[in-house]
């Protein structure tokens, strides 16, 4: 499989927006607090707060004289915090997935995702390297909506992958797209089985941001689908005492990563998230994995919900259902199905209903604020 010349020298790279090239000069800011010739031309072609102005908003960052770049985590387990990132680490980490995939310059590559998070920022690096057609879209539900032409790669969240599925036009547009990579969440079964019969390559990517995007892929079509996760060739992963992931990827992080996923390996050396950490309830002294009472409640509901947990003088904690359905209309025999179908420690003590389920910038579960959600609830109700 040929591999493109990799452009790895920022003064020389140029970025191809819509088939039209910018060069590095142009991308760049004159002078300090000066705007690039690309921010005037985007701000005044598309207006200062849109998508393609923060584009050029991180391009001119791209081509500054510093050696890092501003992210921000995504939050899914708290408050969101900003971090430095090399940029000389996010070119190793685009070679990665460019080599993986065989794009080659000129391929078409989708950008809908927020440029503030490190997922859409290496669409736009992965495209400076390997000499991309960067197709800006503005990040929404439906990101093939506007376009009838498929680009040749694409980044998604499930979120966005699910949508697109629900319009016939989209989703065979979605089917066209010859290397779909899917991140930022967990796809569940009966996403992953709509995905199945796809014609060309679709991926769940596993990463964060500290990782630069993600070290490892699995196969969700075809004959080399999977459950597992096969990390790139230079990544080592180990288990904590606690059966938590640690990582080790010197190209893209310098420092050793402890994360809070709990996994389990394979003799291939494959790996499998079962969950969180930081996701696992104590309750009455028994430990219960959220993630995996979420999967059990998700082929008997419906409507979209999340668990979560409220403190508990008895039981330490106490499991709830957080449903977003605040006029109460989920029927009550489904929930009553969902709920004898679970352990009797997995099951909710309480329900509540809600108008809308939080959720990060890019798509996640908020876990740290469906938690505040439900206790300010129980508080109210215990008055």
């Amino acid at each position: 499989m040929s591999h493109p010349t990799f452009i790895t020298d920022i003064a020389r790279q140029h970025i191809r927006i819509e088939g039209v090239d910018y060069s590095a000069t142009e991308a760049r800011a004159r002078q300090e607090g000066q705007p690039s010739v690309l921010q005037e031309t985007f701000y005044a072609r598309y207006g200062a707060e849109s998508f393609q102005a923060s584009l050029a908003d991180f391009l001119s960052e791209w081509f500054d004289d510093h050696n890092t770049v501003l992210v921000h985590t995504s939050g899914s387990t708290g408050t969101p915090k900003p971090l430095r990132v090399e940029k000389q680490r996010m070119m190793q980490s685009a070679m990665l997935t460019v080599s993986f995939l065989g794009l080659t310059p000129g391929d078409t590559a989708l950008l809908c995702m927020p440029l503030k998070y490190i997922a859409g920022k290496m669409v736009v690096v992965r495209a400076l390297v390997a000499g991309l057609n960067l197709l800006p879209v503005t990040p929404s539900g439906h990101p093939l909506a506007q376009t009838s032409t498929a680009p040749v790669f694409a980044a998604m969240i499930p979120m966005q992958v699910f949508n697109t599925l629900q319009v016939a036009e989209e989703k065979e547009c979605l089917r066209q797209i010859r290397h779909l990579i899917i991140g930022g969440g967990a796809i569940d079964a009966s996403l992953g089985k709509q995905l199945l019969s796809f014609p060309h390559a679709v991926w769940s990517t596993y990463g964060m941001t500290e990782t630069l995007s993600h070290i490892a892929l699995r196969r969700l079509n075809g004959p080399e689908a999977s459950d597992w996760y096969t990390p790139f060739p230079h990544v080592r992963l180990s288990l904590s005492a606690e059966n938590t992931l640690t990582i080790q990827a010197p190209a893209v992080c310098p420092d050793i990563l402890a994360t809070n996923d709990i996994c389990e390996f394979n003799a291939q050396g494959q790996f499998r998230i079962l969950g969180r950490k930081d996701n696992t309830l104590n309750t009455g002294g028994v430990k219960v994995q959220i993630e995996e009472v979420e999967n059990a409640l998700k082929s008997f509901l419906a409507t979209p919900f999340q668990i979560t947990a409220v403190t508990d003088p008895k039981f330490g904690e106490r499991i709830v259902l957080l449903l977003e359905d605040e006029d109460g209309t989920c029927p009550e025999t489904a929930l009553r199905k969902a709920f004898d179908s679970l352990p009797p420690y997995w099951r909710p003590k309480q329900i509540f209903h809600i108008r809308q389920l939080p959720q990060t910038g890019t798509g996640k579960p908020d876990r740290a604020t469906a938690r505040r959600i439900a206790e300010e609830i129980a508080r109210q109700k215990e008055k």
